[in-house]
């Protein structure tokens, strides 16, 4: 039974559930049907229709030399974002986006790289996709600020592109720091970019989905979802993004 508080968040993500239907006896007498409660996708009446436009093939670019800096704890390694300049992106970004969230959290969700209000504000997922992504989190319950989320990059492409793997290589070093001085119970990786990188694993994100991974050279959980701007884009995948919540929140919770 989900509670009113939850059963708010899921009209705010676009999710309406099957409820359970009485029937009439042969005395008249309504008798309640046990059924199965399940996700129905509904779009938002306020949904506004996204032409979605061919990504633009990004060229290869020459191995770039990266720096090494000294990533011992949190002031350094944002003292470190903030200065790095390993790759092009440091130039033509507006502000560098670390990440944001309770740094003793047991979750951590780490998304692709930031859009045009990440590059605005110098927060991940302040956008449209991250106010969705606040109400995934609050459908099962957390706090959006007592989790930590990221991106794979921590600068913006120009016009949202897909990461260059030297611009993955240069922020590596970044995100493996926050791994480790975060030591997460489990991570949460949203859409394809960032699963493919984390998983060195190029499936589809439709069928990496519902699966159990660790994430390699750790023995930390890791579980994959739709990135919420997909979602935004393509509302009758929200149920399935919902059964992924019900398992991440499964995970946290101890059991499978």
């Amino acid at each position: 039974m989900l509670s009113e508080r939850q059963q708010h968040c899921l009209d705010g993500i676009g999710i309406r559930l099957w409820r359970t239907r009485p029937s009439s006896t042969a005395d008249g007498r309504a008798d309640s049907i046990p059924a199965t409660v399940t996700a129905e996708p509904v779009a938002p009446a306020i949904e506004p229709v996204v032409v979605t436009q061919p990504r633009p093939v990004t060229p290869a670019s020459a191995p770039i030399d990266v720096e090494a800096f000294q990533l011992d704890d949190w002031p350094q390694l944002e003292a470190a974002i903030e200065s790095c300049s390993n790759c092009e992106l440091a130039q033509s970004c507006t502000r560098k986006v670390p990440g944001k969230g309770s740094q003793q959290a047991d979750l951590m969700i780490i998304g692709e790289a930031p859009g045009h209000e990440e590059d605005r504000q110098g927060k991940p997922f302040v956008g449209r996709a991250g106010q969705l992504l606040d109400r995934m989190l609050q459908a099962i319950d957390l706090d959006p600020a007592a989790v930590y989320i990221t991106n794979i990059l921590k600068c913006r492409p120009p016009n949202n592109r897909d990461p260059r793997a030297d611009e993955v290589a240069a922020c590596a070093q970044f995100l493996n720091a926050q791994i480790r001085l975060l030591q997460p119970r489990v991570i949460f990786s949203v859409g394809r970019v960032s699963a493919h990188n984390l998983l060195d694993n190029q499936t589809p994100v439709g069928r990496l989905r519902g699966q159990s991974f660790t994430l390699p050279n750790s023995d930390i959980p890791l579980r994959v979802t739709y990135h919420p701007a997909y979602l935004l884009r393509n509302p009758a995948e929200k149920a399935k993004a919902w059964e992924d919540l019900k398992a991440l929140k499964r995970l946290l919770n101890g059991s499978t």
